[in-house]
């Protein structure tokens, strides 16, 4: 029954915080049985409502329906993902095709379908507002691109792929998680040789975690990339690497290989159902960039200096490397480990020195601060709110005019955890009816140890996820439907990446960058070190990158893709660009999540680097202004963090700039420039 069930019930939890201290993996059933039934009646209503279609009782309604589901949905995606268990991913498995299902039966339904057509075609005369037209058109274009104009027979064909791209995407993320959860490299304190003091204790953390004696190191990102880069031990790096590049390619039940011709087929079958050639064209065609070929334009604008820059690079470690006995080629375990060495002596950096300064609790706090100078917020703990682990921290955010959001963070690895780093919401701000407030986390995957240190990319990929949690948390839309992040791939990862500047600030460094021990501010020759060497080993980073946008746009533009050996396809691609061996994909496709774990990113993780042409062009009106917290400047970056779907991507990026975007700071930053 309702009552029984804490996610259907009203949540008297303060701000509306779901009640985590009372949900459990079977609640979700009921609620989503009952939830979609709800959802299902609503939009019958809409579809037979004998009155004329108007923009109230059609696409209001619209956006009314189906909050029970949204909330439901909601607590179970991101607990999914953060908390995990058998229990949730069970659940995930059975339940991901028939809420693809449920989706597919309202984007098709024919008499909800009719009266948004007949709306669209009288949009002119209806003399909407602004965010009311666009509403309207997006909300047209989403049925459209979801198959409502077709016939009978390729809307059950539509059905079918989404719910079979569902079962597949949620397969493929469970392989490369249960290779996380079960790999792991115990080491004795004879194979610690090179490892600073917060790479062992993260390794310890991580055995005792596992139950290991000693010393392990994981698939975490936050262990597994200070192991390549300090462990003497060139063995060891192989065995770590080769795990690490290997994750969703064993073969057996986990193997993610034979899922992406599949995956890719259905996409390219969905394309060509409404009329494109390809997933790619389709993806591409609702985009800032418009068209694949501006999207591959601005990835070979980046390519090839970004392998000048490698093949430099690669020669500098190679000098060094000899220099202490190697012989034969580097390898890609060895680059991490020989780029520190190069870092050390010819900028004087040294990681395990500048990590000491970099204390979680403080970088957060950065991000407040920085947040409170730039748009007035206030970040007030909330300590006794209900978690759903011990490790979530809860705020509320405040500013001049009260109650905000809530701000959540979730900032350790843990085995049952989604790797890597990301922001959702577990509500969307919204003021159609009442003024809603949002409630957005954050999630990291840092290893956890006392003090917990972050190395300074650890810190910018903080700043970055905090910036995509602004976007959510500063939203001020009207409906639902274009509240915060839901706006096109290629706009989103501009909040975020804009954001990551300010820890880049001396004045940031200097504040907040103190010794876990002495709590003494960093000293300035390690800022001015640190600021020298920020576009060192770039050309082995946008190598990495760049590969990987380019291989998602040629898997998605394969004319065969279910005929793919991906293997041979990966090695074929890779000789064909001419990815240096030493390096190597940043993500391989069987491990590749952006893609194949849900469709966000498909034929889309370019993304990050249009964004990049955003940001850096988007900062350098606060360096040209000679203050990075211009009051006009900002106001106006609030505006365009507020604005979420209401208007154009691009009209709201020359609202703030004042002109459109220019690829210069971009290669500037990267070291790429001519």
């Amino acid at each position: 029954m309702t009552a029984d069930n804490p996610l259907l019930a009203p949540w008297t939890t303060p701000f509306g915080l779901p009640p985590f201290d009372t949900i459990r993996p079977e609640h979700f059933p009921d609620a989503f049985g009952q939830a979609m039934q709800a959802h299902l009646d609503e939009i019958a209503g809409i579809g037979a409502d004998p009155a004329v279609p108007s923009f109230a009782n059609t696409i209001e309604a619209l956006q009314r329906s189906g909050r029970d589901l949204t909330r439901v949905q909601a607590v179970f995606s991101n607990l999914v993902v953060s908390q995990g268990g058998a229990a949730l991913e069970a659940l995930d498995r059975d339940w991901s095709p028939r809420l693809a299902q449920h989706g597919m039966r309202v984007a098709l339904d024919p008499a909800l379908f009719a009266r948004v057509e007949a709306l669209y075609a009288r949009c002119e005369a209806l003399g909407l507002a602004e965010d009311q037209r666009r509403l309207l058109e997006r909300t047209h274009l989403g049925f459209i691109r979801s198959g409502a104009a077709l016939d009978a027979a390729g809307k059950a064909r539509m059905a079918a792929i989404t719910e079979r791209l569902a079962v597949l995407h949620t397969a493929f993320g469970q392989n490369v998680l249960h290779n996380e959860k079960t790999w792991s490299l115990p080491l004795a304190e004879t194979d610690l040789d090179g490892l600073p003091d917060f790479a062992r204790a993260g390794a310890a953390e991580a055995a005792a975690e596992r139950g290991l004696p000693g010393y392990a190191i994981t698939l975490a990102r936050s262990l597994i990339e200070p192991f390549l880069t300090f462990s003497a031990r060139r063995d060891l790096r192989q065995v770590a690497h080769a795990a690490w590049v290997a994750r969703g390619t064993h073969p057996g039940a986990h193997d993610n290989r034979p899922l992406i011709p599949e995956i890719l087929a259905l996409r390219r079958e969905r394309a060509q159902l409404l009329g494109y050639p390809g997933f790619a064209e389709f993806r591409l065609a609702d985009s800032m960039a418009g068209s694949v070929e501006a999207a591959e334009g601005l990835l070979a604008e980046v390519w090839e200096p970004a392998r000048r820059k490698a093949a430099a690079e690669r020669d500098r470690l190679l000098a060094v490397a000899r220099a202490e006995g190697l012989e034969g080629p580097l390898q890609p375990w060895d680059w991490r480990y020989y780029a520190e060495k190069v870092r050390r002596a010819d900028y004087d950096l040294d990681e395990t020195e500048l990590k000491q300064y970099f204390v979680l609790e403080n970088i957060q706090q950065a991000a407040f601060d920085t947040a409170s100078r730039l748009f007035g917020l206030e970040f007030v703990p909330q300590p006794g709110l209900p978690a759903y682990h011990p490790d979530l921290r809860v705020y509320e955010v405040r500013d001049a005019g009260g109650h905000v959001g809530l701000f959540l963070a979730d900032p350790y690895a843990r085995p049952d955890k989604r790797s890597g780093a990301w922001m959702s919401s577990y509500r969307d701000q919204e003021a159609m009816d009442e003024a809603i407030s949002p409630i957005v986390v954050n999630n990291n995957n840092f290893a956890r140890a006392t003090p917990t240190l972050l190395s300074f990319d650890d810190a910018e990929t903080l700043f970055h996820e905090f910036g995509h949690a602004l976007h959510g948390l500063l939203s001020r839309v009207r409906y639902p439907a274009q509240s915060g992040t839901s706006v096109r791939r290629d706009f989103v990862e501009l909040p975020s990446q804009i954001y990551e500047h300010w820890i880049a600030l001396p004045e940031t460094l200097r504040r907040y960058a103190r010794h876990h021990a002495t709590g003494a501010p960093i000293p300035e020759r390690l800022i001015e070190r640190l600021l020298a060497a920020r576009s060192f080993n770039q050309g082995f980073a946008s190598v990495e990158y760049t590969g990987s946008a380019l291989i998602d746009m040629a898997l998605h533009r394969h004319p065969a893709p279910e005929s793919l050996d991906i293997d041979a396809f990966e090695r074929d691609f890779l000789a064909r660009i001419g990815m240096p061996p030493e390096i190597g994909l940043r993500h391989r496709p069987a491990h590749f999540q952006h893609l194949f774990a849900g469709g966000g990113y498909a034929a889309g993780y370019y993304s990050y680097l249009w964004s990049e042409v955003l940001d850096a062009d988007g900062f350098e009106a606060f360096e040209t202004a000679g203050d990075p917290f211009e009051p006009a400047i900002a106001a106006r970056l609030r505006q365009l963090l507020s604005a979420g779907d209401t208007r154009d991507p691009m009209q709201l990026y020359v609202a703030f700039r004042g002109r459109p975007p220019s690829t210069a700071a971009l290669l500037r930053n990267r070291g790429l420039a001519a």
